[in-house]
């Protein structure tokens, strides 16, 4: 498992040591240089280790900001795995506060991905090549771009192409020129960016094509989504990674590929909510400004809809 920003009094610590007490294998590895909570991680890391768990302090030269976490059994068919993969921190207090989202899935070929990235942890490296994952420094950035380069040749052979990207911030300069591209042979772009723009939309022979929206509510927008090509081909994944050059190349990250179709939908719904968030949501214009949007018959908070949304599901059962 991976750690990056914990409660004060973490119950996952707490859940990781008892495992380890119960004579579990539990391998984590805790990152000391998570701006603000170096101490706490510190003192976290001894409890770990005192309880048996094996610690791995970081990564020499990359801070590890993914947030994966690696269920390994050993059954009569073998070992089977039970991955999870999410945009927010292990942490109770800031779960409360911010929006984010988290993949649990036994599909096995995310699992042996996933424990080659641990592997490659593990012996002090990052992994050089990965089939299904994104994974920082060195297979997210250029697989973004791939993707991008795929709707690029749509675009160009006349067919429909788009790119949607839910994000905290935007300033990878590699990024942005590959979507001024994208955008300059006709690829709609929907982008959610919540704070840090370094690109502008909406201008003529370059961005047109793209639109840019701020959503600055009740909770904290920290969940990622990448979202590449029309519904009926369409690849969505969830993320730890924002755009900047420090996520992209700099440190340890993680995004997955959302394969069952219905959760693939219920992002797809989640995403296009936001875009059309009048109540909330800010448009940034040509000009570098953010704008009050009015597109609606009545005023929409996308987060109330979640909210209400997910009130509703729990009634139900």
């Amino acid at each position: 498992m991976t750690l990056y920003r914990l409660a004060v009094r973490s119950q996952i610590v707490d859940a990781l040591v008892e495992a380890a007490e119960n004579g579990k294998e539990v391998v984590v590895l805790v990152e000391l240089r998570a701006r603000f909570d170096e101490e706490s991680n510190i003192e976290y890391s001894r409890k770990l280790e005192e309880a048996g768990c094996r610690v791995i302090y970081g990564l020499n030269g990359f801070k590890v900001h993914s947030k994966l976490c690696l269920i390994t059994r050993k059954t009569e068919k073998g070992l089977e795995y039970i991955t999870q993969i999410g945009t927010g921190n292990y942490n109770e207090k800031t779960s409360t506060l911010y929006t984010d989202l988290s993949l649990i899935t036994a599909k096995q070929e995310i699992g042996k991905e996933a424990a080659e990235v641990f592997a490659c942890l593990m012996r002090g490296e990052t992994i050089e090549e990965t089939r299904i994952l994104l994974v920082a420094p060195k297979c997210l950035q250029n697989k973004v771009l791939d993707m991008i380069d795929e709707e690029i040749r749509h675009a160009k052979n006349g067919k429909d192409a788009y790119v949607g990207i839910k994000i905290n911030s935007l300033t990878d300069k590699v990024i942005i020129e590959k979507l001024v591209e994208a955008s300059q042979v006709g690829v709609k772009i929907e982008m959610i960016v919540r704070g840090i723009c370094c690109m502008i939309p909406g201008i003529k022979g370059y961005t047109e094509n793209i639109k840019v929206i701020s959503i600055v509510g009740r909770f904290l927008e920290h969940s990622r989504i990448y979202r590449f090509g029309t519904p009926d081909r369409e690849k969505v994944y969830i993320a730890s990674a924002d755009y900047m050059t420090r996520n992209t190349l700099r440190r340890v990250e993680v995004a997955a590929p959302v394969l069952d179709d219905t959760l693939r939908e219920r992002l797809d719904w989640m995403f296009d909510t936001m875009m059309k968030d009048d109540e909330k949501g800010k448009e940034l214009t040509a000009d570098g400004d953010y704008v009050d949007r009015d597109i609606n018959e009545e005023k929409l908070d996308s987060q109330e809809v979640f909210y209400e949304t997910a009130y509703k599901n729990t009634e139900k059962k």
